[in-house]
Order: C-alpha cells, then structure tokens, then sequence
C-alpha cells in the first residue's frame, strides 16, 4: 500500500468506528436444549464476551432471552419450533476475520446464523443506558425481516428505510433504533433474511399499547399511532414470515 496523502488521512477516520474501517456482524444463536435461558445468557456473558474481544471483536452486544423479559412472552412472534434464544453484534476490521470469533459462538450454541450488514441508526440511545457489561434498562426486541415477493429489492428498501423509518420513531415510545440491511449470509444454512432491526422500549411498553405507542392517555392518539405504524409495516412486511423476539440487552463494549 502506498503512502496515504494528508488528503486521504483526513478522509480516512470518518470511514469507520475509531478512524478504522470496520463492518458489523449480527449473528443469531439458539441455545443447546439441556440449557436454561439463564444459563446461557451467564456463558454468553462471562465466558465469550471475554474470548470475543480477544478475538478482535469491537462494539460487542448480546441480547438474550432471559427470565426479566419473561413477562413479554406473548409478544414474541414466530414460525419455528426451535426459538431464537439470542443475537450476538460486533465489529470487526474485515468480517474474513472472523473465523475465531465464529468459532467462539459455536462452541456453545446449538445453531447460528451470522450475517454481514450495514448499519443505519435513525434513533441512538442517549437515554436508557447502563454500565458496560450490565444489563440495558427496558427491553430489545429484534425483527427479522424477509422481502416479500411483490416487491424488488430497491422497492422494499425505499418502503422500510425511505418512507417507514420516520413513522416508526414518531408513533412508538423507542429509545433506540437501529436498522440493520443485510448484506450477505456468512454462514451456511442462514434464513433467507434481508433486514434485522433492533428497537429499545420502555419495559412498560410490552403490556400496555398507549405506552408502546406513546399515546400517553389519549386513546385517539393511540388508535392514530396503531393506524399509522401497522399500514406502513403493511407495505414491506410479510407477516407470515415475520420472525420479532424480545431480548435484554447487554452492552459489552462500545
């Protein structure tokens, strides 16, 4: 590589996180069936953490099923036998990097699926955050999102970030939203998703509809809000396909 030019330095930091480049990896993991979402949440948290940022891992996030969202159970929607138990975020210099870190995963999980994506946040969290390593106040809930057949590519690209994103922020009670476009599957066997979006709610929000869509206590408001947000997902969402869970988040590193 040949000399960077002051011209090319200067540009070169705001190509990535900390002036490096640097692409996102999401993967979703299902735990072994003999463990305890609580037990697995634990290894996740105090045994791969540690081994994924001695792999190079950056910005590290687990999100897990554990017993505080319990409660929200009956929000989770799904189409397999064999639920989502959690979704492991990270940053790599190259995601060909990320044999170690793969492997770290798969060592204790029963399943994963890994994808390389592009990260868009409409909405960052500046006001529900806990310390590095402990757990995110509220709650993480993750869609996955297949492209409906009626639609090309560039169609339902524009329908979701184009034209959704500012009716998703305005009519629900999010803290946080982040849009991730798939870019390519990295591992074998992975469902055939193009979009994974993770929203932070108030822990209220998952049983009361006027706090999940922030209507305070105006039921028009909350009817208005409800109209809104289910006629956009209408346009670039199949429901029959649709995969959204509800996690805690935990925040390793930033």
């Amino acid at each position: 590589m040949g000399r960077v030019s002051r011209r090319e330095s200067d540009i070169l930091p705001s190509a990535g996180f900390g002036g490096l480049r640097v692409e996102k990896l999401v993967y979703v993991v299902w735990k072994p069936m003999a463990s305890t979402v609580e037990a697995f949440r634990d290894v996740l948290l105090e045994d791969c953490a540690g081994l994924l940022q001695d792999s190079g891992a950056q910005r590290l996030a687990v999100s897990v099923a554990d017993e505080h969202v319990h409660y929200a159970r009956g929000r989770v929607i799904t189409h397999t036998e064999d639920p989502i138990a959690g979704v492991v975020c990270f940053w790599l210099g190259t995601h060909l990097d990320r044999a170690p870190a793969e492997e770290v995963i798969r060592r204790v999980t029963s399943r994963c699926a890994g994808y390389l994506v592009l990260e868009s946040v409409p909405l960052e969290n500046t006001s529900c955050r806990a310390p590095l390593g402990e757990r995110t106040p509220g709650v993480n809930t993750i869609g996955f999102l297949e492209k409906p057949e009626r639609l090309t590519y560039e169609q339902w690209l524009e329908l979701w970030q184009g034209q959704h994103t500012r009716v998703a922020i305005e009519t629900q009670s999010t803290f946080l939203y982040v849009q991730n476009a798939v870019v390519r599957s990295v591992t074998e066997g992975a469902p055939p998703w193009v979009a994974i979006v993770e929203e932070g709610f108030p822990r209220e929000a998952l049983t009361d509809p006027k706090v999940f869509y922030d209507a305070g206590d105006s039921a028009a408001k909350l009817a208005e809000n409800r109209r809104r947000m289910i006629e956009s997902c209408r346009r670039f969402i199949d429901f029959d396909r649709l995969e959204s869970h509800v996690f805690s988040q935990y925040v390793i590193s930033e």
